[in-house]
């Protein structure tokens, strides 16, 4: 009511009942808080003030009373993990992060959302000291706190030891009510609930405002009911700004035997002339509107990005326990080392390294081209097997496809609360909650793998794509890549996928040909550390290759074939089951005396880093290039001249058929191909011109 709009109302906190601070300090440091995010929202002249206003005690109390963290090593294993879920609270964050040390300093503040700043509009986790994954997009973070508590709790029931607790921390995440409305939120709670995650810590910022205004609009569900019934512990706070109850709530918490949230009711802009009002939401409050602010909380309204040196010598004070907590720890890390050389030294090498163990490749299967004709999806399974025996941090599993996908791990169990040391995820029917969780997988330090059809990555893509922007390593093994998954028709054949994934940045999508080039996929995805990998892989069985090998697809595309050595009449270029389709085209126009290369290209984004010269000796200037692939022909311009795609949905039918329907078949490549031959020398000559075929994009010095 009136009382909550009131913005004269001062600041009260009551009931401080600790020895390191009084209620007068904790106003100090709040105000101190309220008054440095409102001075950067307002000098980028951007940003959202109304979360930081609301959440600024419940921050304090974290990050200076609970929270174990060192400044000086933001990196240290056992860490409490802070997700901001809803990221675009992010001045609190960056405020939080400076008043206790982190590499922000007062300049980085004034600079937020600027060009080339470390304090962007919404968090980076590769961007910003401390903050730990990407957010933005609502309840991502809540997924990926998720995953950073499903590695904890691996990570501990395999290294901990008795009298030996090296990872005992806990995953914090602030949320609000636009986190909770998300779809991803609730599939990541309710296998949280059902795994059982003690350590993970929800706060939900109650303030019962969105960018439309009320909630009572569109969101009046009993949020503590719906967690109690996924399982999780419920906790109530009624007054945000009761710091005492706060702590106290909280500290409850950590003893919890399942995952908690804690409800914490808040007003939006708190103390602004905007408070519980969608004004404050997502717009500067203007310069009067801070004056104002500043003044119901008994600061001076003139003085901006002032930190009182009481309240910076308080947080550094935290600051200091949390690098004697650190220095402790390291300590212990020593005593384990003496007595668990080897736990120790794979720890290191997970945790703080970040490297893979040595000599890994020699698990890694061979093939030949006399092997068995298998899916790339079968071969997926078996090079997925042998690789986790010697990688012991490749942890993941399936969207409720493990028997399709081939992703089931023979050499562990499942991940379950009561067996918290098992590496096979059962993700259940939740492919966003998956590729989220997976993204805090990534962040703590696990090789996560995560499994579907490859037309379902589409459910995931909110987080395979903020998986891209933060360069978090996760391998997407996506099965069932073409039409020709067959009977189950277009709503499962992925058409437009493809070249989605290939326009994304820092994403690397692979479609092998073969079991080789299979192996090779997996050596990239597991080599790249900047970025997220796609494994397209396909159901039908496919014919093994002369001449691939696991190196060449590094290289993006290669020659495969070629009828005889001189320069080529026409290049097919093809990736995946389409190779051996145009291998077989190739040998029938060789026969009508057409010279024809096959370029096997299971990745564009490798081919496109490899040099101009390797891309021109792959694809020579002048000869014409004919694309083959079952999906959309969007993106492959750059590569050829004509193409041989996907220009529809598919349809149900046995995948033979559909091949036939849809101009698949040797001798509908051989007809386009003449046809193709035909045309552009007509053209040619037409115009008068030596060659009617331009210059393709790959060819290009600058691409």
């Amino acid at each position: 009511g009136t009382n909550r709009r009131s913005f004269t109302a001062k600041l009260i906190v009551v009931n401080i009942v600790k020895k390191m601070a009084d209620s007068k300090q904790d106003e100090k440091c709040i105000t101190a808080i309220r008054c440095l995010s409102i001075d950067m929202i307002q000098k980028a002249n951007s940003g959202h003030p109304g979360m930081p206003l609301g959440m600024a005690p419940v921050a304090h109390v974290l990050f200076s009373r609970i929270m174990k963290f060192a400044s000086s090593n933001s990196n240290w294993p056992n860490r409490d993990r802070f997700v901001l879920s809803n990221g675009h609270g992010c001045a609190l964050l960056y405020t939080m992060l400076h008043l206790c040390g982190f590499n922000i300093s007062m300049a980085d503040l004034k600079d937020f959302r600027q060009l080339g700043s470390i304090t962007p509009g919404h968090p980076e986790a590769h961007e910003t000291d401390g903050v730990e994954v990407s957010t933005g997009p609502l309840g991502q973070g809540i997924a990926n706190a998720v995953g950073m508590a499903i590695a904890q709790a691996h990570s501990a029931s395999r290294f901990n030891k008795p009298d030996h607790q090296i990872l005992n921390h806990k995953v914090f995440v602030f949320c609000g009510d636009g986190c909770l409305q998300e779809g991803v939120a609730s599939e990541a709670a309710s296998l949280a609930g059902h795994l059982r995650l003690k350590d993970l810590i929800l706060i939900y910022d109650d303030n019962r405002i969105t960018i439309d205004g009320s909630t009572d609009m569109s969101f009046s569900e009993d949020v503590p009911a719906r967690f109690r019934a996924y399982g999780w512990n419920t906790l109530e706070i009624a007054d945000g700004n009761d710091v005492s109850r706060v702590e106290t709530v909280i500290r409850s918490a950590l003893d919890a035997d399942r995952p908690t949230i804690i409800s914490l009711k808040t007003i939006i802009g708190f103390g602004s002339p905007k408070a519980d009002t969608a004004g404050a939401h997502g717009s500067p409050l203007g310069v009067e509107n801070v004056r104002i602010t500043k003044k119901a909380f008994n600061t001076n309204p003139d003085a901006h990005f002032d930190v009182p040196n009481d309240v910076r010598q308080y947080y550094e004070e935290a600051s200091k326990r949390g690098t004697e907590l650190e220095q402790n720890w390291q300590k212990q890390f020593a005593d384990y080392k003496k007595a668990f050389p080897t736990e120790a030294a794979e720890f290191r090498r997970i945790f703080i390294d970040r490297s893979l163990p040595k000599n890994w490749k020699d698990c890694l299967p061979k093939y030949s081209v006399d092997s068995p004709s298998v899916a790339t999806r079968v071969t997926s399974g078996e090079v997925l097997n042998a690789l986790a025996k010697v990688i012991p941090e490749l942890i993941g599993g399936s969207a409720d496809l493990s028997p399709s996908n081939k992703t089931e791990l023979k050499c562990s169990h499942d991940f379950q609360w009561n067996s918290p040391d098992g590496r096979y995820l059962r993700y259940g029917v939740r492919e966003f909650g998956m590729a989220a969780i997976g993204n805090g997988l990534s962040a703590y330090g696990l090789i996560p793998f995560a499994a579907t059809f490859l037309n379902f990555i589409t459910y995931s893509w909110g987080a395979v794509r903020l998986g891209a922007l933060s360069q978090a390593r996760q391998i997407y093994i996506m099965t069932h890549d073409s039409i020709c998954l067959g009977e189950d028709g277009p709503t499962h054949q992925p058409i437009e996928v493809l070249p989605l994934c290939r326009a994304t940045p820092n994403l690397v999508a692979i479609r092998p040909a073969d079991c080789n080039e299979t192996v090779g996929a997996y050596i990239i995805a597991l080599e790249r550390s900047n970025g997220p990998t796609v494994l397209c892989l396909s159901r039908q069985n496919l014919p093994n290759l002369k001449a691939s090998t696991p190196e060449a697809v590094a290289k993006g595309a290669y020659v495969v074939q070629q009828t005889v050595e001189d320069k080529p009449d026409l290049v097919l270029i093809a990736s995946g089951s389409e190779v051996g389709l145009a291998c077989d085209a190739a040998a029938e126009l060789g026969q009508s005396s057409i010279n024809v290369r096959v370029v096997s290209c299971p990745s564009h984004d490798l081919f496109l880093e490899q040099s101009t010269d390797y891309r021109r000796s792959v694809l020579p200037i002048g000869v014409p290039v004919i694309s083959i692939e079952i999906s959309s022909t969007f993106g492959w311009s750059g590569f050829a001249h004509h193409h041989i795609g996907m220009r529809s949905f598919g349809a149900s039918a046995p995948a033979k058929d559909l091949l036939k329907k849809f101009g698949f078949t040797i001798n509908d490549v051989v007809t386009r191909s003449k046809q193709f031959l035909q045309d552009s020398q007509s053209l040619a000559s037409e115009l008068k011109l030596h060659s009617s075929l331009g210059v393709l994009e790959c060819q290009y010095d600058s691409i």
